[in-house]
């Protein structure tokens, strides 16, 4: 293992040494999904604090002609790299530019590796034909895989969706990624156009776990410690990444663990949540150095439509969207989450922030959000 759990300082994080996927795969690797403008360093610390995910990858570094990379992200993998490793995820369309950049990452920062973005669905992205507008044209991909191969020193990874339009281009992109010179792959199991609107397809990564001569990590709809099961016992994939469900639920990971090992997980309560919101709410505020009451209250509702989600019935994310300063934000929270009862296990599955998770564990979800 690169690092001890027990004591988390990391042993071999040097860019002059090749960082292999397989030092982290004695058990399912555990890794927090690259979400743009959330993950950042004052939430990975209120993850940390709980345990944390055993692998950090940033949100990416914008790429083009005339991009360096962004401090602020920079700044984030100098936070945690020292404790956990950190990938640096990139995402643009010219292989040049990504070669040029990937060596600017590594040399300014002690990341373990580089990703690249292969399934964002912003539109304002596949505009540019980037992220999940790559899985269009193989032979760029191809290009960018194999130039960032003989450029990055670290490990090499793609995190892609299943396809654009529809899960039968899975096999073709499938036939792709076997030939490609890269470390691992992370898939989120939707489609572009299916975004976060529908349940995972576990079918098609686990082909791609049964198929491709590198781990293979699955992300999407894990929300909880029986859709983290359940995704893992469908794909047997090497690497579960959680995203929105690790937002809401700092204590995720290691609750996965314990299960994982046959345990029973603790079960944080309101109080618990009420204390993590407060102390990311800190954390924002001294990070970005917020002074402004009402950007930190804009900002950090950025993060509570997830926390806040599958508690008393919408009424505490309702209240929290209309607070318009921060103490009016704490007093909320104060009123919802004084309490010891337990958190709900799940969020709410509303169609917009979680959908289609029920069915990753045998369930239908409620018609309305069908």
């Amino acid at each position: 293992m690169i690092f001890d759990r027990g004591n988390p300082t990391l042993l071999t994080l040097r860019l002059n040494t090749v960082w292999s996927y397989q030092a982290m795969l004695s058990h399912p690797t555990l890794s927090i999904a690259p979400m743009q403008d959330v993950s950042v360093l004052p939430l990975w610390r209120c993850l940390e604090r709980r345990g944390g995910p055993d692998l950090y990858v940033t949100e990416y570094f914008r790429v083009h002609r005339d991009s360096t990379p962004e401090k602020k992200i920079l700044h984030t993998i100098h936070g945690m790299s020292d404790r956990k490793p950190v990938v640096a995820q990139m995402i643009g369309n010219e292989p040049e530019h990504l070669v040029r950049t990937a060596r600017l990452i590594e040399e300014q920062s002690d990341c373990v590796g580089i990703d690249v973005n292969l399934g964002c669905p912003a539109p304002k992205v596949c505009g540019k034909q980037a992220g999940g507008a790559l899985l269009k044209d193989r032979n760029l991909i191809r290009r960018i895989a194999c130039d960032l191969r003989e450029a990055v020193q670290g490990t090499l990874t793609l995190k892609t969706r299943i396809g654009f339009e529809t899960p039968d281009e899975f096999d073709e992109l499938l036939d792709l990624f076997r030939g490609l010179p890269i470390d691992g792959l992370a898939i989120h199991g939707r489609t572009v156009r299916e975004k976060y609107q529908s349940p995972v397809h576990t079918d098609c990564i686990a082909r791609a776990v049964d198929s491709l001569p590198y781990p293979v990590t699955a992300n999407g709809n894990i929300v909880s410690v029986d859709t983290a099961l359940a995704m893992q016992e469908q794909t047997n994939a090497a690497g579960l990444m959680i995203g929105r469900g690790g937002i809401r639920n700092p204590w995720l990971f290691e609750q996965i663990r314990v299960a994982q090992s046959g345990g029973e997980p603790d079960r944080p309560t309101l109080r618990d949540l009420h204390d993590y919101l407060l102390e990311l709410t800190e954390e924002i505020a001294a990070e970005a150095a917020i002074e402004c009451d009402t950007k930190l209250v804009h900002r950090m509702k950025k993060f509570a439509n997830y926390i806040s989600s599958g508690i008393h019935d919408g009424v505490f994310n309702d209240q929290l969207r209309r607070a318009g300063s921060i103490e009016k934000f704490r007093a909320i929270c104060r009123n919802h989450l004084s309490s010891d009862d337990t958190m709900p296990a799940e969020p709410h599955e509303d169609g917009k922030l979680f959908c289609g998770f029920r069915e990753l564990v045998g369930e239908e979800s409620p018609q309305a959000f069908r």
